[in-house]
């Protein structure tokens, strides 16, 4: 594919104003002009907007396992604490469900003993290791998703 003059453009403007550079960039895919598209930065830009996707939703689903598993499990404070647990994971839930995709599902179920491990080593240090927590996940990602799960 041949540099032309608006590529070269673009180049320097996602340099000085990457949102006009964005709006320019959306104009020209609209029209189909694929030759006069800024590539390289176009393609770092959908790696790192696919990254980001991914580390939102993978943080809100170990959030949610958090509180999950200390509801469930720490029994000395949750007399006290349930409520805010549950409006945490509520929250949370309602957060993913707005943006989760067939692609960020399928990363979720994946990742979802990694993310749990990370939710237990947090779990374990707010309880200073004092709850017998599972080693592996005892949710589902069907259970860590529905609001109705607790």
């Amino acid at each position: 594919m041949m540099i032309t003059n608006q590529s070269k453009y673009l180049q320097k403007l996602y340099e000085k104003d990457d949102n006009l550079w964005l709006e320019k960039t959306i104009e020209l895919l609209k029209q189909k002009r694929f030759n006069d598209l800024d590539l390289d930065n176009l393609i770092e830009e959908l790696e790192s907007l696919g990254r980001r996707d991914k580390s939102a939703v993978r943080s809100l689903t170990e959030q949610i396992i958090r509180y999950l598993l200390l509801l469930q499990y720490w029994q000395q404070e949750s007399i006290r604490n349930a409520s805010h647990w549950r409006s945490e994971i509520v929250s949370f839930r309602s957060q993913i469900e707005a943006d989760l995709t067939t692609n960020l599902k399928i990363f979720l179920e994946k990742k979802l003993s990694k993310i749990y491990q990370s939710a237990l080593r947090y779990s374990q240090e707010k309880t200073n290791h004092s709850v017998d927590f599972p080693q592996n996940c005892p949710y589902s990602l069907e259970q860590v998703l529905d609001q109705n799960y607790f």
